[in-house]
């Protein structure tokens, strides 16, 4: 018995889950636009369609068959075999054509969709439905025998690479063959005859490779490209990609089948790729690309130059070529109506992709686009001011980390440059580095620490973990809308396109240019806002963050909860943070300090004295060094908070392993280098990071903590009588694991501040806490609390000894650990909430048991990162602490936070 198809509710009559859900023609089956549903694609079909704009008719299987397609090992089940054929009845009722029809064809496209847009990750198939007969009648029904053959062939290439998984380039150089054997340059030169002659070569590669005929059965078609599409949601770039965004591996893909309109039928026909505003810059101006007589993928693919969409991009380019908007007025015109009421709908920039058919326009997809930081900022900032949206959905809008791109310096302006060539300014921003040619080779470099610039002819999707280790992208070909650009984009990586001029011989690792050839490890600079292309280096400046920047800050400041603090222990990292919002010091790690070529031989001997006598005399020479360190720190911090980490680190890392830093030492010490060496063997531990380091020291060096404590209180009250406001100093006491350790060092802080108090004649506030980086402390977080004033949580070293694995080592099979789901994300990049994060809360109830005041925030890495910001302000510390330039990240994600958890 045939399954009947419900279409109102969310199974079918059979009983099973619906799976298909369509729409256009006046048809709508509930799916109501919802992304977790239908994908990103198919709800926004189905949102276009709703409010009367032309869309082709189609359907959308949904991201739930996605899931079970590999629940049940990849095979579908019989009921969404004849939901499927319900869809297509639906397109075939729409549009008064049949599938697989010799006289008149319907021919249908099958496209990917996530819930979130992933630009070139998974797999699409145009023209499906053509074969040996149907061409035919498209060529008879269509009047024009060119535009089937070309349909033809491109099917079977597209087929063939995706479905079949067949060399995509014995196709590509079979039509390069056929272009010279007729002398001719572009595509569009090749005749009906042409592109018939050139199916067969096709039909041959397919028959060579593939041992069997290419597939004539357009039912057949159609399953082996829904079974592509939802495979490619587990293809290798797209788990890439999908790691690098944070994309659930769980979410699947939806499949949208579409009736096809063509862009390839003649000059009145067209196709392109449009934004309703400027996604480089966030100008209010339409951008986007088009060709006449095309299909969508010789737009995104760089595979032909585009013409630009407007007169004034086309004037500002200096291009001769027509516009659209010159070329093609009145669907121009159409289209600028279009663009209005989609960005008044969904009320951001729109991404659009659309088809001119014989001067008719047809609306393909529409979504939130892709943008760079600072266009990302400027959009939130001007519709704000516009009303579309209002100042806290301004907030939300803007990707934190994505103000990273806003962050760093920029190309020097007055610096020379030897400049090579210029392309098209595909991505903003600069970068330096040395050239290489693939994308194995770009990861491979930068993993050991260089910085590359990955030069390609064009980018296709399977480039996608190089263009990430990469400082930046070039390539000779593509648009501002091809693959290159996008990724770039959405990567905050400095991209320059369409480098003409540029000759890449990739197999000999060779770009030749302006007479120029530069091998592999040659230097070049890339600036993504002009598409200069330049030889060497060039110096930076540091970039200007107000305007539209400050204005979000303003803004963002207003809502959030938390504080925001900075790791820093130099004046520079000091002065750096507050410039960019930061609220005090969350982290200053003393060890830093000792490291200094100037006070290094007085720690060695410090360390390696064998008697309290000697570490004394060391210390005294140190004294005068750190209390510099810290008063140039308050008096950047006057008035602020100033979290201080007292000495932390294993002291094999301090300990001298050259003959010549032996010989300083004992001159120093005015001992023998035997007794220094047999003291540093005497030292040395097999597991140094789990060793004597942390409050360790201070439990049996006790004077080490002695003259840092007088450092910090002497600094204090030297600023405070230098410029009338006096820091806050909070002294924190490292890797305690029980409450007897820090009773111990607080009394020995306090016992500093007592005597530096009596000496000086005044008093400053000042707190003692403890970092809390051991499951331990976190578990007696309640009798810890007893003596600690504040809780600063070490993520970095809870976590490693949380779940036991060394950050240092884990990136060799952190990765698998990610792609296998046993981690959600790298637990040392964003915190492990299920483990790591039910310590943290275990540890503030139990401390706000016993102190109800108690400061609570974090210093760790993770204080940066916007996910575990989040978990921070739903925990309810009080601050957060993070690098200098990620102070403004974490300003804006707490704001969010807020944001979210107002509901």
């Amino acid at each position: 018995m045939a399954t009947v198809i419900d279409t109102t509710g969310g199974t079918t009559k059979s009983g099973e889950p619906r799976y298909v859900y369509r729409f256009g023609g006046g048809v709508d089956d509930g799916g109501k636009g919802d992304k977790n549903l239908l994908g990103g694609k198919g709800a926004n079909l189905d949102g276009m369609a709703s409010i009367g704009l032309p869309v082709p008719p189609g359907f959308t299987i949904t991201t739930e068959m996605c899931t079970r397609y590999y629940v049940d090992g990849e095979v579908f089940p019989d009921s969404l075999r004849a939901e499927v054929a319900s869809g297509i009845a639906h397109i075939e009722g729409v549009t008064g054509k049949k599938f697989g029809d010799k006289a008149d064809p319907l021919l249908v496209s099958v496209r990917s969709g996530a819930r979130v847009s992933m630009p070139g990750m998974m797999d699409t198939v145009l023209n499906l439905g053509l074969n040996d007969e149907t061409v035919e009648g498209l060529a008879a029904a269509s009047g024009d025998a060119r535009f089937a053959w070309d349909s033809y062939r491109r099917f079977i290439q597209m087929y063939s690479d995706v479905v079949l998984e067949l060399d995509h380039g014995a196709f590509e150089e079979a039509l390069e063959i056929a272009k010279e054997d007729h002398g001719y340059t572009l595509d569009t030169e090749l005749s009906a005859a042409d592109w018939k002659a050139l199916v067969g070569e096709y039909k041959k590669i397919v028959l060579d490779q593939w041992k069997k005929p290419f597939p004539q059965d357009v039912h057949d078609q159609l399953w082996g490209a829904i079974s592509a599409v939802f495979g490619s949601w587990q293809a290798d770039r797209a788990k890439v990609y999908r790691r690098l965004n944070d994309i659930p591996g769980d979410w699947g893909t939806a499949v949208n089948v579409q009736a096809m309109v063509f862009g390839n039928m003649g000059d009145t026909s067209a196709t392109g790729v449009a934004f309703t505003r400027d996604p480089s810059t966030g100008e209010n101006v339409y951008y986007g690309e088009f060709l006449i007589n095309a299909q969508g993928e010789d737009v995104v693919a760089g595979i032909r130059t585009p013409q630009y969409l407007t007169k004034a991009a086309r004037e500002r380019a200096g291009a001769k070529a027509a516009s659209m908007e010159e070329a093609m007025p009145e669907t121009y015109a159409e289209l600028a109506r279009v663009f209005q009421i989609l960005e008044q709908h969904y009320r951001d920039m729109q991404d659009i992709e659309f088809t001119v058919q014989q001067g008719k326009l047809w609306m393909l997809q529409t979504r939130s686009g892709k943008r760079t930081a600072k266009a990302a900022l400027k959009m939130a900032v001007d519709m704000a001011g516009e009303g579309l949206i209002t100042q806290e959905e301004a907030v939300a809008r803007v990707d934190p980390s994505a103000l990273d791109q806003l962050l760093h310096p920029t190309l020097d302006p007055a610096a020379e440059r030897d400049v090579l060539t210029k392309g098209l300014p595909a991505s903003p921003g600069a970068a330096s580095g040395i050239v290489v040619f693939d994308a194995d080779t770009a990861e491979r470099r930068n993993e050991m620490g260089d910085a590359v610039i990955l030069v390609r002819t064009e980018t296709s999707p399977e480039d996608i973990h190089g263009m990430h280790a990469a400082k930046g992208i070039l390539t000779a070909r593509g648009g501002m809308t091809s693959h290159a650009a996008v990724v770039a984009r959405g990567m905050g990586r400095p991209c320059v396109s369409g480098a003409g001029s540029l000759s890449i011989d990739a197999k000999a690792k060779i770009l030749r240019v302006a007479g120029r050839e530069l091998v592999e490890g040659d230097i070049v600079t890339i600036d993504g806002s002009t598409g200069e292309v330049m030889s060497g280096a060039v110096p930076t400046v540091q970039p200007e963050l107000a305007g539209d920047f400050g204005t979000l800050m303003v803004w963002a400041d207003k809502v959030r909860r938390l504080k925001v603090r900075a790791n820093a222990e130099t004046p520079l990292d000091c002065k750096t943070a507050r410039e960019f919002g930061a609220e005090g010091v969350g982290l200053c790690r003393t060890e830093h300090m000792f490291f200094d070529a100037a006070r290094i031989t007085a720690v060695r001997q410090m360390i390696l004295a064998d008697s309290e006598k000697g570490r004394r005399e060391a210390l005294d020479r140190l004294l005068p060094e750190q209390r510099s360190d810290f008063t140039e720190i308050f008096l950047v911090m006057a008035g602020l908070p100033v979290t201080i980490r007292l000495l932390d680190p294993p002291l094999h890392e301090f300990l001298p392993h050259e003959e010549a830093e032996f010989e300083d030492v004992a001159t120093a010490a005015g001992v023998g280098i035997d007794v220094l060496k047999r003291r540093a063997s005497e030292l040395h531990e097999l597991n140094p990071m789990l060793g004597h380091r942390g409050c360790r020291l201070g439990v049996t060096y006790p004077e080490i903590y002695e003259m840092q404590a007088r450092a910090i209180f002497e600094a204090a009250i030297d600023v405070e009588e230098h410029s009338g406001t006096a820091p806050i100093p909070e002294i924190m006491i490292p890797l305690v694991a029980t409450a007897k350790e820090l009773e111990l060092m607080k009394a020995i802080v306090d016992a500093q501040a007592k005597a530096v108090f009596a000496e000086r004649g005044t008093t400053i506030e000042y707190l003692v806490g403890t970092m809390i980086e051991l499951p331990r402390a976190a578990l007696k977080a309640g009798e810890i609390a007893q003596s600690a004033e504040f809780f600063s949580f070490g993520t970095n070293d809870l976590t490693q000894t949380t779940i036991g694995i060394s950050r240092d080592d884990a990136s060799r099979f952190l990765g698998t650990y990610v792609d296998k789901g046993i981690f959600p994300r790298d637990p040392f990049v964003s915190i492990d909430v299920e483990g790591v994060g039910e310590l943290i809360q275990i540890a503030a109830e139990r401390g706000r048991e016993t102190r109800p005041e108690i400061k609570l925030g974090i210093c760790g890495e993770h204080g940066g990162d916007p996910a575990s910001i989040a978990f921070c302000e739903a925990t309810g510390l009080d601050y957060v602490s993070a690098s200098p330039y990620r102070v403004p990240i974490a300003r804006l994600a707490a704001a969010q936070a807020a944001l979210k958890a107002r509901g």
